[in-house]
C-alpha cells in the first residue's frame, strides 16, 4: 500500500490518480489531519508493507528502518512530487515491496539515497 502524506499538494495526488498508481492520503482515507511524527510511524507499523511518502526531511532517519515498511523522502520540490513518485516506484532496485521494505530513502534529482536495516553504510543509486 502507498500511504501519501497531507503534505502532497492535491494536483500531485491527482497527477498519481490520473497514471493509476494506487494510494492513501494522510487525513483523507487513512490516519487523522495532523497526525504527529510519532502517529505516523504507529500507523505504518500497523498497516499491510506500506510505502509512506512525504516531504517532511525528519522521515529521512536511519533509525526509523524497520521490516514492515518504507519511508520516502521527496526532497524535490512540491511541483514534482508525483513525477519522483512514479520514478521511484518503477526504479529497477525498488519496483517491488518487498524491495522497498526496510528502507528510509531520499529521493533527489540526482538520484536516491537509501538507509537499509541492519547496513551500516547509507547506499546510492542513479536514476536508470
Amino acid at each position: 500500500m502507498n500511504i501519501i502524506d497531507e503534505n502532497i499538494i492535491k494536483n500531485q495526488c491527482q497527477l498519481l490518480k490520473s497514471w493509476r498508481i494506487p494510494f492513501r492520503q494522510i487525513g483523507l482515507n487513512i490516519g487523522t489531519q495532523g497526525i504527529t511524527d510519532k502517529g505516523i510511524i504507529t500507523l505504518l507499523h500497523n498497516s499491510q508493507r506500506p510505502t509512506f511518502f512525504t516531504r517532511d526531511d525528519d522521515f529521512f532517519n536511519r533509525s526509523l528502518c524497520h521490516s514492515k515498511y518504507c519511508i520516502v523522502y521527496l526532497a524535490v520540490n512540491k511541483e514534482e512530487s508525483a513525477i519522483f513518485i512514479r520514478r521511484f516506484l518503477r526504479h529497477k532496485a525498488f519496483n517491488t515491496k518487498v524491495k522497498r521494505l526496510g528502507c528510509i530513502v531520499r529521493v533527489t534529482h540526482s538520484g536516491i539515497s537509501v538507509w537499509r536495516i541492519n547496513v551500516h553504510e547509507l547506499e546510492y543509486f542513479l536514476w536508470s
